[in-house]
């Protein structure tokens, strides 16, 4: 299909809005490019960079997707990031939308303890304060 960067980067700032992220983040994502990772307890955003920045663009090269926000999660089983993202297929996007209005999102999670074991899947989300994100289930 290969939608371009810029119809993606269109798709990710409206679901990053209708997921009520800090119009911060939106404006770093869309004007800067930057990814930011929310992270536990609080969900506090802080941009990816290094090994974290590359999990992301090799998942995105991968599948030819875009990653807006990833949400950190310590588990029984690690460390995990569930990447948000958008696809190559816009007959997709309306129901993937819908999944964010109930609070659940379509990701790729990337199980750093074991990443083999990573893997396309949804999750449930939860918002906290200002905008911020964390994995609900």
């Amino acid at each position: 299909m290969n939608k371009s960067i810029e119809t993606k980067k269109e798709e990710a700032v409206s679901r990053m809005k209708r997921l009520g992220i800090s119009p911060e983040i939106v404006r770093q994502f869309e004007q800067d490019g930057y990814i930011n990772i929310s992270e536990p307890p609080a969900g506090a955003f802080y941009w990816a960079e290094g090994e974290d920045l590359q999990h992301v663009r090799n998942f995105e090269a991968d599948y030819n997707a875009l990653v807006y926000v990833v949400i950190r999660s310590y588990t029984e089983i690690g460390k995990i990031d569930s990447y948000l993202y958008v696809s190559d297929y816009p007959e997709e996007w309306e129901y993937e939308r819908g999944l964010l209005d109930k609070n659940t999102s379509s990701v790729y999670v990337y199980n750093h303890n074991a990443p083999e074991c990573s893997e396309l899947g949804e999750i449930g989300i939860r918002r906290s304060g200002e905008g911020r994100l964390l994995r609900e289930w």
